[in-house]
């Protein structure tokens, strides 16, 4: 199969002020796409917008991803401004670390909210426009996590499988309409995540290991997006953890009760 081709598509990245959600959305514009960045702060988006040096743009779109009415102005901005969408990244997330007992029922419906729900309805809300693109794909930035439960991250981990189990999913019934469906699983990553997440009351004592930037992960991203790749884990560390735990899960059971 041919190359996905960057230059001249055209995009929506939500979760785009901050981390891996921006650093693909630069790369994307960098590269020559048409960006409708979605995020909360404006200030940020602003910034990234002038950021661009290539043949790509930017055009920052304020919104909270849980309205509906904000999805559909993407949608809108996305057909009036570029008169389409090639590709949607799914990317906005937050996170909650502290143990299942000790947590209210608000704090997983807002993870779930914000992490799936959201990212469903944007999906389903894209399709028609998708279907007219261009070799269309959908990414949705999942998370090692949704590979492997962890504690203290009960809520987040069970967003991030349901990301997978719905990518997988729709991955079939998009396959006969031409749209591709990539999930990018980071590990740890430098990004704001830990300190914006909802609510903090613990967490583990896991080894130090040495993250990421979001500028690798986009690169990954965007490398596997021309591809057409299905799914990348882009850290060493996080696909280490993948293959223990599918050769080995008692053993990785073990390792998480000791440092968990």
């Amino acid at each position: 199969m041919s190359k996905r081709e960057i230059q001249g598509s055209r995009a929506i990245v939500t979760g785009a002020s901050s981390g891996i959600g921006r650093a693909v959305a630069r790369e994307l514009a960098q590269q020559g796409a048409r960006v409708i960045a979605v995020a909360r702060r404006e200030e940020r988006l602003r910034e990234l917008a002038a950021e661009i040096t290539g043949g790509g743009v930017v055009r920052p779109l304020v919104g909270d991803v849980t309205d509906a009415s904000e999805r559909r102005r993407a949608m809108d901005a996305a057909e009036a401004e570029f008169g389409g969408l090639d590709t949607l990244v799914n990317n906005a997330g937050i996170g909650a670390m502290g143990l299942f007992e000790s947590a209210g029922a608000d704090r997983l419906r807002r993870v779930m909210e914000v992490n799936f729900f959201a990212l469903a309805e944007m999906t389903r809300l894209a399709l028609p426009l998708l279907k007219r693109g261009t070799r269309p794909i959908v990414v949705n930035v999942g998370s090692i996590l949704g590979h492997r439960g962890v504690p203290y991250s009960s809520e987040y981990c069970a967003s991030k499988f349901a990301v997978r189990g719905f990518s997988e999913s729709i991955r079939a019934e998009f396959a006969p309409l031409g749209i591709g469906v990539l999930v990018v699983s980071p590990g740890t990553t430098e990004t704001e995540f830990f300190d914006s997440v909802l609510e903090r009351t613990g967490g583990p004592n896991w080894p130090e290991h040495a993250p990421v930037t979001a500028e690798e992960v986009a690169r990954q991203t965007i490398r596997a997006i021309r591809r057409g790749h299905r799914e990348i884990i882009p850290y060493r560390w996080a696909r280490l953890l993948y293959w223990l735990n599918r050769l080995s899960p008692t053993l990785v059971d073990r390792m998480i009760v000791r440092w968990g």
